[in-house]
Parts: structure tokens; sequence; C-alpha cells
């Protein structure tokens, strides 16, 4: 893949990690998708993500993880998720990537507790030490702890981060973060507010739905960054129905059954997550039949 010199830009995939029927990681399955999701168009990808599960894996597990996307993908096309309940294992994540030599990390701000402001400062401070760009993640409703457009700019004029993958759904942010910060680099954080926020001025998107259809989002993405939206509307419409899942709380299980369903892996995740319940897996069975018989992948 091609040097970027910043290569947390462009279709960042957040993958979905196999897990085998004793739920056991199946690091080849691992290593496999993420080259085909790169063969199909992505620029890289997120390993040890929420969508990846990494909450329920061991040390051992997710060190091997962030290895096998390095050896896959090339480590620059990495950007490694870092977070963690303490500031100083987060750091210690970042230290593995910087390591690795990955292009960058996703860092949560402290999501233990409801932290204040004092609170997210520190955090991001130490784990900056590690001397990888970081990404800041924005997810007001998992973590109670909202990253503001004037905190996002106040921590990126002290260096700490280069870019927000923001996923408070609310596309108005954009142009907040924008006037008050306008070197911060927005990332679309939420696969189904996408063409609003690529047309507010995104320059990459922590993708979530592209684990299944890998080149119809990615052809969706190009255009919307592009202003091309004669072609990214009617796209945008049909991913739609799919998309809005990676805003919902079962949205491992239902990318996962969308893989399933395209020819992909996807597979069983680790407790605490349910299956989906029988309704909303017809749902998502439909949705995903819908789009591949449209002719989407």
């Amino acid at each position: 893949m091609e040097h970027r010199s910043k290569p947390w830009h462009g279709v960042m995939v957040a993958t979905a990690l196999p897990l085998r029927d004793d739920l056991s990681v199946d690091f080849d399955g691992y290593a496999a998708h993420c080259r085909w999701l790169v063969e199909n168009g992505c620029d890289g990808v997120v390993p040890n993500g929420s969508l990846g599960e990494y909450q329920t894996l061991t040390p051992q597990e997710r060190a091997r993880v962030i290895e096998t996307a390095v050896e896959v993908v090339g480590a620059p096309n990495v950007m490694a998720g870092a977070g963690a309940y303490g500031a100083a294992e987060s750091r210690r994540w970042a230290e593995q990537a910087a390591e690795a030599g990955c292009g960058s990390v996703l860092l949560l701000p402290p999501n233990a507790y409801r932290a204040d402001e004092r609170a997210v400062f520190a955090h991001y401070r130490e784990v900056a030490k590690a001397g990888v760009p970081i990404v800041a993640y924005n997810n007001p409703y998992d973590t109670k702890v909202d990253l503001t457009p004037a905190l996002l700019a106040r921590l990126h004029e002290e260096g700490l981060i280069v870019a927000v993958k923001e996923f408070s759904g609310d596309p108005r942010r954009a142009y907040e973060i924008a006037e008050l910060a306008p070197e911060l680099d927005l990332l679309i954080g939420s696969d189904d507010v996408l063409l609003e926020l690529a047309v507010a001025g995104a320059v990459g998107w922590i993708a979530g739905y592209p684990n299944a259809l890998p080149a119809s989002n990615v052809a969706l993405y190009r255009a919307a960054v592009a202003g091309d939206l004669a072609t990214a509307l009617p796209l945008y419409r049909k991913l739609h129905p799919l998309l809005r899942w990676d805003s919902k709380t079962e949205f491992v299980q239902a990318i996962k059954l969308s893989m399933d369903l395209a020819g992909r892996y996807g597979g069983p995740c680790r407790q605490p997550r349910q299956p989906l319940t029988d309704e909303q897996a017809a749902v998502v069975r439909a949705a995903t039949e819908k789009a591949l018989a449209e002719g989407l992948r």
C-alpha cells in the first residue's frame, strides 16, 4: 500500500474478530479478513476497538491481534485501539503500538466512571507520552464522557490529538469542530451519519459495515467525500438499513451476521454479548439479503 503522511485518513475498518465455536480467536482467519478488506479498497484497519471485542480479550490475545494486523496490512495502516480503564494501561497499549510501528492509536477518554475535564486531560497527556499520533474517540453514550468541540479543540491545541472519531451522531458538531480547531481531522465515527459528516468535511471513516460489504461501502465513502452526491445518495439509501445497526447496542452481532450472509465468516461473540433475538436477526438478514440482491458487495 502507498505511504500516507496521515495514515488515519481514508477508510479504516474497525475490524470484527473471528471467534471459533469454542470462542477461541482464529488468528489465521483474522489475517485473511484484514487482507480481504485491503484488497477490496479499504485503506487500513483499526484492531481492538469495541467491534473487535477488545474488552473480552486476554492481554496476550490483544497483543497478537495487533501483530497480525501489522503483518498483513503494514504497520502505518494500523490504528491500534488503546482503550482501557486506566491511563497507565492505555499508555502501555500505545507503547506496544508505537513499537510495532502503528500509524496511530484510537483512544477513548477515561470510561470507568463519568470523568471530568481534568481527568480527561490527564488521561490523554499520559498516553501521548508513548509518542504515537492519537485519534480521540468521542462516544458519549457508552463512556458517559462527552468530548465536546470545545474540549477537543483544547486537546488538539495542546498537541495531544491529531483527529477525532465522532460518534455523537450529531452532524452539527462537525462545523463547530472545524471552527474551533480547523487543523483537527474529523473522522466519521458511526456508519449511519457517513454522508452528513463527509459533506461537512470528514477526511476519514472508522468503519463498521465494510467488514461485510467493503467494495460498496468504499465506493460510497469515496463518492461522499468527493461531493459526488449523484453517486453517493442512492448508494447511501440502499446501505442505510444496514449502516444504522452500527450505532445500535447489538452492532457487533449484526455486522457478524451480515458477514456470514455475505459469504465471509462472522461467527459468534464472547459474553456478555448475547446472540441477536430472532426479531433482530430477521431484520438484519432481510436488509443484508436485499443489499446482496441489489449487487452490493
